[in-house]
């Protein structure tokens, strides 16, 4: 059966869109069931509608507290089939902070992606923040979320290189096609049942698949980019 996920966005929702892209290649063994946004005018909730996937807009300023919005998210869930333990959760650029609410209904089944390779640089200006300190290589990650912000067991990773006097503004688009390819990778080991949880580490067992030795062709020949554990063919 297809890995059932919701998927969390705030805004624009490109990496819901990779994750659209490569179930319809048929690289990622998925099923996109809901996409729920607490901001209404999120570009992500066009994607989903336009690919005839079910919406939902709730505002965290409607709810009191944290727990209360967590505890109506996992109803809407549950309602489309998403459900521990073969429902998984995605934060794809959502901006909240979440509760055990979530978490506790699905246990080491929620991830996110984050345009930085934690645990350096965390919260929502990662990219901008490690090119102002000087950094000479970022990146992306992708983890289990966890109570604290950018902060739980890291699945994979990514790294380019930056170059000399670059800002956050252009660095972002150069980590942003990365992200868009170790996200889905990731899902597609969940849907294997191929990764285990040790505490802070994050195992994937070796598969069927060969690794991918090329780059793929929407890749950036300029940067190249260093990927652990590497992405398998189709990623």
């Amino acid at each position: 059966m297809a890995l059932p996920l919701a998927v969390l966005v705030s805004g624009g929702g490109s990496n819901l869109q990779s994750i659209i892209d490569r179930i319809e290649e048929g690289s990622l063994d998925a099923e996109v069931r809901l996409v729920i946004s607490n901001k209404a005018g999120a570009y992500g909730i066009t994607r989903a509608r336009n690919n005839g996937i079910p919406t939902k807009v709730m505002s965290h300023k409607d709810y009191a507290s944290r727990e209360a919005f967590d505890r109506d998210m996992v109803a809407a869930m549950r309602e489309h089939g998403v459900i521990a333990p073969e429902g998984a959760v995605v934060m794809a650029g959502f901006m909240r902070i979440v509760t055990p609410e979530l978490l506790d209904a699905f246990p080491n089944r929620v991830m996110n992606i984050h345009p930085a390779l934690l645990p350096s640089f965390p919260g929502i200006h990662g990219q901008g923040d490690a090119a102002e300190y000087g950094v000479r290589i970022s990146g992306c990650t992708v983890h289990f979320v966890d109570e604290k912000m950018d902060n739980g067991p890291i699945i994979i990773q990514a790294a380019v290189p930056v170059q000399a006097g670059e800002d956050g503004d252009s660095l972002g688009p150069r980590i942003l096609k990365l992200e868009h390819r170790i996200l889905p990778q990731a899902l597609q080991w969940l849907a294997e049942e191929r990764l285990t949880v040790d505490g802070r580490h994050v195992h994937v067992k070796v598969g069927p698949k060969p690794l991918a030795a090329q780059p793929r062709a929407d890749s950036e020949p300029s940067a190249p980019a260093l990927v652990w554990p590497p992405l398998e063919e189709g990623f």
